[in-house]
């Protein structure tokens, strides 16, 4: 099986910053795109950002310039950091990873269990 354990997140003012990390763990061959999720309360899950094994990134409009996303190919890591985080930034982030378990294995989405981020005005 394939293990994606978060941390990082909790309260912060509007204006602060956070960091959320992810580690994958279990059985892995390869992994292509990483990447964070969020939902608010009421809300579709949406995209923040990816990025692919060879460092491609993809944003949502509404965090570029203040969020980044990273990865370590060699750890199966990948962070967010945010900054300037806006009330509306509220919302659980969940950790992507696609995943080959084995070379001759079709990629397969995994799911972190999600954590907390809450920005206060």
């Amino acid at each position: 099986q394939v293990q994606l354990v978060e941390s990082g997140g909790g309260l912060v003012q509007a204006g602060g910053s956070l960091r959320v990390s992810c580690a994958a763990s279990g059985t892995i061959f390869s992994i292509n795109a990483m990447g964070w999720y969020r939902q608010a309360p009421g809300k579709q899950r949406e995209l923040v950002a990816s990025i692919t094994s060879g460092g491609s990134t993809n944003y949502a409009d509404s965090v570029k310039g203040r969020f980044t996303i990273s990865r370590d190919n060699a750890k199966n890591t990948v962070a967010l950091q945010m900054n300037s985080l806006k009330p509306e930034d509220t919302a659980v982030y969940y950790c992507n990873a696609e995943v080959l378990r084995r070379s001759w294995s079709s990629p397969r989405d995994y799911w972190g269990q999600g954590t907390q981020v809450t920005v206060s005005s």
